[in-house]
């Protein structure tokens, strides 16, 4: 009898510890997976260029538009690139290039995006939009446009700056400003997005990538 209790104590605490480090590892797996988890939803992915074609991956296809539709000259192209970031890894990307001229009251070269029902669903949740973005050090605008303007020339406007090197945009649903409506930016009825080249003579030259909401 003392044999065995002298062999069966070790083992009680063996056993003992045993499940201590099992809740112990079952905790933590909990834990980064919630921080993972949490860290997912802090974002949510309109493109991340992972589909090959012009389809977002969140669904709907990318388009051209110039201010050809009311008489302008303005001309562009939309095309697949890769280009390498600061590490050298290749970043697949849109490519919207083009010369924007104000003749014939033109002046706009733009490339735009219908919002997938998802996404919509999901924008009033969220801050803002973010993307990554390569230029030629001019500026552009993002366009938001909701199902409650009637007229084309109706948006939500906001300016950001394209350097020579990989950067990542945030601009928040604050900052966009209202262009031709008194109507206030309602984000549950957002319907496109659109990177534009607009207001003055220039070329444009526009990579873009990773467009997310964020939080």
């Amino acid at each position: 009898m003392l044999k065995t209790g002298l062999i069966s104590m070790p083992y009680r605490t063996i056993h003992t510890r045993n499940r201590l480090l099992r809740k112990t590892f079952i905790l933590l797996i909990s834990i980064f997976s919630t921080e993972y988890a949490m860290a997912e939803q802090d974002i949510y992915t309109i493109d991340d260029r992972s589909t090959g074609d012009t389809s977002a991956s969140s669904g709907n296809t990318w388009r051209l538009f110039t201010d050809d539709v009311m008489g302008g000259v303005s001309n562009g192209t939309l095309s697949l690139e890769t280009r390498a970031d600061a590490a050298g890894q290749q970043l697949a990307c849109l490519h919207m290039q083009g010369d924007v001229r104000l003749d014939n009251n033109g002046g706009f070269v733009q490339i735009a995006l219908n919002l997938s029902d998802e996404v919509v669903r999901q924008a009033p949740a969220y801050r803002g939009i973010s993307f990554d973005i390569l230029g030629n050090g001019e500026d552009y605008n993002l366009h938001l446009r909701t199902d409650g303007l009637w007229f084309p020339w109706q948006s939500y406007r906001a300016t950001f700056n394209a350097t020579a090197d990989w950067q990542t945009v945030r601009i928040p649903f604050s900052e966009f400003k209202a262009y031709k409506t008194f109507s206030k930016l309602d984000t549950s009825e957002l319907a496109r997005i659109g990177f534009v080249a607009i207001g003055r003579e220039f070329t444009a030259d526009l990579c873009i990538t990773n467009i997310r909401l964020y939080r």
